[in-house]
């Protein structure tokens, strides 16, 4: 048996015994012991309970490669070159980098758990299995698109827009790759984008979005002063299914990578400005030379961040390590 059967069997959060469980499946009481010992390699916790079996404290919301492609617009589902879902991964984006797809095709990967999952500045992001996205998208432009910096923030719009839509969730985006609510941080995006030897340019978008995570967790997964936040606790309720939220972000973002040579960031600037998070906050600004310190403005036509320093001077940002200096 494999882990991920065992995962398919406990994902209802209701007790299965061990008997039941070696039954199922053909093996030992103590093959089914190895593989729950396993699960907590995954973040997850899982009750065993003496005379009666095992359960996982939390349900899981398991993706299917299957369900997820039919969930999409029948044309984005033309346009895949492959779509994958992986029980465990190193890094989605990592795993799609290896290789563009081809001009017009759209490549699409998600993990249930990463290994090595990575924000800015190779800042690691875990979260237990199932409980989030793990998304990456690749796509290859015929040539290094105008604006390419700006097409982090483009991305962001479009996560905001699929939140609103599917979710019913208005969030603020906090410049350059953070999905924003309540001061908290819901999620984020990595992009990454290399020019290819033939003078096409593969970019590979990573998305991870916080949708049902332990309460207990959340403090501790962002270093922001409010800690992180997930889909859960933002609705109040329980949130969409990920099949869904998924699938609606693939949608948004083959519609985003194939327009925008033609489009550019002008046709996202407007809604990224209306939710910027930054805007009138202090921040930091990390640099080689030091911190600066000063308030962020909001954002240029090109996508580049506006500061004005305690010194009375403008600064234009297009790289960094911006955080807010206090909240509230």
């Amino acid at each position: 048996m494999t882990v991920e059967r065992l995962l398919d069997a406990l994902a209802d959060g209701r007790t299965h015994s061990g008997e039941e469980l070696a039954r199922a499946f053909g093996v030992t009481r103590a093959a089914i012991w190895k593989q729950v010992a396993k699960l907590a390699d995954f973040g997850l916790a899982v009750e065993a309970l003496p005379g009666a079996g095992y359960r996982l404290v939390q349900s899981l919301d398991l993706l299917d490669a299957q369900a997820l492609s039919a969930a999409l617009e029948p044309a984005v589902a033309a346009q895949l070159a492959k779509l994958e879902v992986f029980t465990e991964l190193d890094s989605t984006n990592k795993h799609l980098l290896a290789a563009a797809p081809p001009p017009g095709k759209l490549d699409v990967c998600i993990a249930e758990f990463q290994t090595q999952g990575r924000g800015r500045r190779g800042r690691r992001w875990n979260a237990p299995l199932g409980s989030g996205i793990c998304l990456s998208v690749g796509w290859q432009f015929a040539g290094m698109p105008a604006e390419p910096a700006a097409l982090t923030l483009a991305v962001g719009v479009a996560v905001r827009r699929v939140l609103e839509r599917v979710a019913g969730l208005t969030i603020s985006l906090k410049w350059p790759n953070d999905l924003v609510f309540d001061e908290r941080k819901l999620g984020g995006i990595l992009l990454e984008l290399k020019a290819e030897a033939h003078g096409g340019a593969h970019v590979v978008v990573g998305v991870g979005l916080n949708v049902a995570l332990p309460a207990a967790l959340l403090p501790a997964l962002s270093d922001w002063p409010r800690g992180a936040v997930d889909l859960t606790t933002a609705l109040g309720q329980a949130p969409p299914p990920r099949a869904v939220l998924a699938a609606a972000l693939v949608n948004e973002l083959a519609a985003l990578l194939a327009d925008y040579p033609t489009r550019g960031f002008a046709a996202y600037r407007t809604e990224w400005r209306s939710a910027d998070f930054l805007r009138g906050r202090s921040v930091h600004l990390d640099e080689p030379n030091g911190r600066l310190v000063g308030t962020a403005l909001g954002i240029d036509a090109d996508g580049a961040l506006l500061v004005e320093t305690d010194a009375g001077k403008r600064r234009r940002v297009v790289a960094g390590d911006v955080s807010v200096r206090s909240v509230g």
